[in-house]
């Protein structure tokens, strides 16, 4: 009868240290999750914030694109070519939940498309000292300039909270949550020397 009860006894022990470890499992991959499913919104937020800077400079050399026509004779080609890259440069949208390398390239693309047709129309812009000392387009002149550097300040934002949770789901254990639940990562901002350097919009040429 002894025997009986002891192994009863062992039998319970065993029976509350699978509940304790399941339990335990449990919790684990819930908090494991929320930490997940909370840097990634983070991550999300701030591209967001990244689109959002983008869409003010895309904005702004809108209204650029404005003045500079009202310029009488200004090379049309030149005109032609940014509008055409900005229309390519707003077309060209992410889904934040699908940030893949190949779409964040064609992003980024779009984007250095619309920087060297801006670059060029600038350079076209010497030639017209009238527009030159434009007050509207002084005032273009510090808020695009006061936007490129918003735009690489919200950039790095983004690579640093994405940044984090790719290096989070890679971890063991947290890595085998992610791929249970399936997190997945995110492309991050690569650059080429000197990109980290906001484009050069000085329409002061004298």
């Amino acid at each position: 009868m002894k025997k009986k009860f002891l192994g009863l006894g062992c039998l319970g022990i065993g029976i509350i240290a699978i509940i304790v470890i399941a339990v335990g499992g449990i919790v684990f991959y819930v908090n494991t999750n929320n930490t997940l499913v909370d840097m990634k919104g983070q991550a999300t937020k701030q591209w967001a914030n990244v689109e959002s800077s983008y869409q003010r400079r895309s904005d702004l050399i809108g209204n650029l694109v404005k003045t500079v026509q009202g310029a009488a004779d200004f090379e049309r080609g030149t005109l032609k070519d940014v509008i055409e890259a900005r229309s390519k440069a707003t077309s060209t949208t992410i889904d934040a939940n699908n940030l893949t390398p190949e779409k964040l390239a064609a992003f980024q693309q779009a984007q250095s498309g619309l920087s060297s047709a801006l670059s060029r129309l600038l350079v076209t812009v010497e030639r017209y000292p009238d527009l030159k000392s434009n007050q509207n387009f002084l005032e273009l002149q510090s808020q695009l300039e006061g936007t490129e550097n918003r735009i690489n300040v919200e950039r790095n934002r983004f690579n640093d909270l994405a940044g984090e949770y790719n290096i989070k789901i890679e971890k063991i254990p947290t890595n085998l949550i992610a791929n249970i639940a399936g997190f997945e990562g995110m492309a991050l901002f690569s650059s080429k020397p000197g990109a980290e350097d906001a484009p050069d919009v000085d329409f002061n040429f004298d």
